[in-house]
């Protein structure tokens, strides 16, 4: 289901497979199935996704505690600051959007909940980074491609370490236009009733409303604490 996106919503049989890497027979056998249960529709020689997927997302969501706990704390913090305000989780290499509050400004990029983005290139994806035991961590870089994304980007691993390293020491992250030029935006963790790091809470802003000195000064004691707030209400759900 992964092959298809944003770019190619609808596809034949050999780009799927040519897409997930797959031969045309197990390409085929996949597709049918998924027609089957009824997530992929066909017509002639497309495929394409149906509404159904967006059940197996509103299933994880659901089961789910701290979607519910966020979303007010997402409302307190946009409404605070007038900026759009995020809670993600670490899948794999990348960061997923499980909870957003979004505030009209004209920005290229687009966000909605399951929308994934490199962790090394986040705000959230370094507070979740920083937060992985050394050997997680090792392999983690080992395995992902640091190819920056704009010109303002880390794309070396002594330097993200470094940086990881900073994250880890002051609680907080902040990431100026490395994910899209114009694009500023800070992070803090959000922690369980064990002390874990499960996920990370952000506020994203354009480059021209705040500076990062006024980012540091203003914003982030206000994202931290919000972060924190999540995290106390988090820690007296019994999992």
């Amino acid at each position: 289901m992964t092959a298809f996106d944003a770019d190619h919503p609808r596809q034949t049989l050999s780009e799927v497979a040519r897409t997930t890497g797959l031969t045309r027979a197990t390409a085929r056998r996949f597709l049918h199935t998924l027609v089957e249960l009824g997530y992929v529709d066909t017509a002639g020689s497309a495929f394409w996704l149906t509404p159904r997927v967006l059940d197996l997302g509103y299933s994880y969501l659901s089961a789910m505690p701290l979607t519910d706990l966020a979303q007010p704390h997402l409302e307190r913090l946009s409404a605070q600051l007038d900026e759009s305000s995020s809670i993600a989780v670490l899948d794999g290499h990348d960061i997923v959007y499980v909870g957003r509050v979004q505030v009209r400004r004209i920005m290229n990029i687009g966000i909605t909940i399951g929308t994934r983005f490199p962790a090394f290139a986040t705000s959230m994806g370094r507070v979740l980074l920083a937060a992985l035991p050394p050997e997680e961590l090792d392999a983690h870089l080992a395995a992902t491609d640091l190819r920056v994304l704009t010109p303002h980007g880390i794309g070396e691993p002594a330097g993200l370490r470094a940086e990881l390293a900073a994250v880890a020491d002051r609680g907080w992250a902040l990431v100026d236009q490395e994910l899209e030029p114009g694009l500023r935006s800070l992070a803090a963790p959000v922690r369980d009733r064990h002390g874990r790091v499960v996920a990370a809470l952000n506020v994203s802003t354009h480059a021209a409303r705040y500076s990062i000195d006024q980012l540091r000064d203003e914003l982030v004691p206000v994202v931290v604490d919000a972060a924190r707030a999540l995290s106390a209400d988090l820690a007296t759900v019994n999992r």
